[in-house]
This record gives C-alpha cells, sequence and structure tokens, in this order.
C-alpha cells in the first residue's frame, strides 16, 4: 500500500517565535498517523533544528526542508547543500515548487539534478509539477505536466523513482480560493499515473504516492483525498493554522 501523505509547506512565513507556537500545538495535536498514513512538515530553512527538536517524540511526522541546491557544496553563497540537510536529519525536500520554477526560473534539467542529490544523500524529495491557467484553458495540461515528468524525473531507474514522492499543484488554485474539483485533481493523478506506468510499469506506477497542492482545506480534504489516485495534499495556508492542518491530516485514507 503506498503511503497517504499531509505535507505542509509554510513557505516564506513565520517568526521563531509564531513558529514555536506552530509546532508546539502539532506537538500536542491528537493527529491520526501510521506508518502508511504519516505528516511531513515542510519549515523554513532557519527553523529545520527547532522543527526535528519539537517533533522528535511525534511517530510518523517527518521534517522536510523546502529547498536545496543541486550542488554538493562549495562557492554558493545563501544556498543550502542536501548534506548539510542530512546532516541536521531532514528526511524530505521540496524540489520544484511553483513558485521556485516561477520566481527563480528553475528549470526541468535543474530540477533533476536536484533530485538526482536529494536521492544519493538518501532525503526523500517531493517532486512538484503542474500546469498555469493558460495551459488549462488551452487544455494541453497533460503534454505540459508530461514534459515535466520526463525531463525531471524519467532519467531515473524504477528503484530510484519509488524513492519519490509526486505533488500536483494546479498552479491556478494555488493562493486564488480555487480549487481544482475533485473529479479534475483524480483525473490529472490519472493521468500522471499512466504517464509512470507507460514509463516504468503498472506495478512501480502504484506503489508511488501522488499529492494534490492546491487551496486544499479541512473543509475539502476528505474529498480530494477519497478519490483513488490522490495519495493525500500538499498544503500551504491552511497548514499555518495547527487545528485546520490536524483536520487534513486526520482526512486521509
Amino acid at each position: 500500500m503506498r503511503k497517504q501523505i499531509a505535507a505542509a509547506n509554510w513557505k516564506m512565513n513565520c517568526t521563531l517565535t509564531q513558529a514555536e507556537e506552530l509546532l508546539s500545538k502539532l506537538a500536542a495535536a491528537e493527529i491520526n498517523v501510521t506508518e502508511n498514513r504519516i505528516s511531513v512538515i515542510a519549515v523554513p530553512a532557519p527553523y529545520l533544528i527547532l522543527a526535528q527538536q519539537q517533533l522528535v517524540h511525534k511517530a510518523n511526522v517527518f521534517v522536510a526542508a523546502q529547498n536545496c541546491y543541486s550542488k554538493k557544496s562549495g562557492a554558493y553563497t545563501g544556498e543550502t547543500s542536501v548534506e548539510m540537510l542530512q546532516s541536521i536529519g531532514t528526511a524530505y525536500v521540496l524540489i520544484g515548487h511553483s513558485e521556485r520554477r516561477e520566481y527563480f526560473h528553475e528549470t526541468n534539467s535543474l530540477l533533476a539534478d536536484k533530485v538526482n542529490i536529494a536521492l544519493e544523500y538518501n532525503i526523500t524529495p517531493i517532486f512538484c509539477c503542474g500546469e498555469a491557467l493558460d495551459i488549462r484553458e488551452a487544455n494541453t495540461q497533460n503534454e505540459f505536466v508530461g514534459r515535466q515528468l520526463e525531463e525531471s524525473l524519467f532519467h531515473l531507474t524504477a528503484e530510484q523513482l519509488q524513492k519519490v514522492v509526486i505533488a500536483y499543484e494546479p498552479i491556478w488554485a494555488i493562493g486564488t480560493g480555487k480549487t481544482a474539483s475533485s473529479e479534475q485533481a483524480q483525473e490529472m493523478h490519472a493521468y500522471i499515473r499512466s504517464a509512470l506506468a507507460a514509463k516504468y510499469g503498472s506495478s512501480v506506477a502504484d506503489s508511488i504516492s501522488i499529492l494534490y497542492g492546491g487551496s486544499v482545506k479541512g473543509s475539502n480534504a476528505a474529498e480530494l483525498f477519497a478519490q483513488p489516485d490522490v495519495d493525500g495534499g500538499l498544503v500551504g495556508g491552511a497548514s499555518l493554522n495547527a487545528e485546520e492542518f490536524t483536520a487534513i491530516i486526520n482526512a486521509l485514507k
């Protein structure tokens, strides 16, 4: 059974005091997690060690970085290497979030390098893909997302790919209050799984968790997660509220 995952992405939010308060509430929350029903909290880099310390006794809750660099080390001022992340026990890293692609011009080729080095250091990449509104309106979203997968992931072996989590983000539904319908989410998740199956076979495709990321809230999480190919969510704004995010975790299949 593939993992069902509720992943929080705090983005560039929270002061130290706010982060401590939010982590404390999450650490105390009654959440229904198991080995196959987990939560991942992606916090800003200054709070990675704090999050590890606050959540260390929370079984099946893991800390993630929001980004990493594509090189092991060197003269790359301001960047964070996966070697650094590994050294502090970071389990997951977001790669290719739409904001990284849009604002920092990260290409599919660069993201392939980031996926490679994360896997080299045994950190699970949460690889983000998805289309903007104009692509959705042109009904070319499948081709667009398929190209993202092909250029960033399809060089991997089947064994490597099974260590990757995929997050589908309809960019037009991030922070806009719009949400893809559960049917639209399922349609794209099914397409992604079919693309994986065409390349690697159905048994590999069926083992990979595919998360939905686009205005997931406590009120719509259960409906979204009930879809057969939706294995949880990558949650932005709602993850900054402990009660709301707890409800999302508890909505996992």
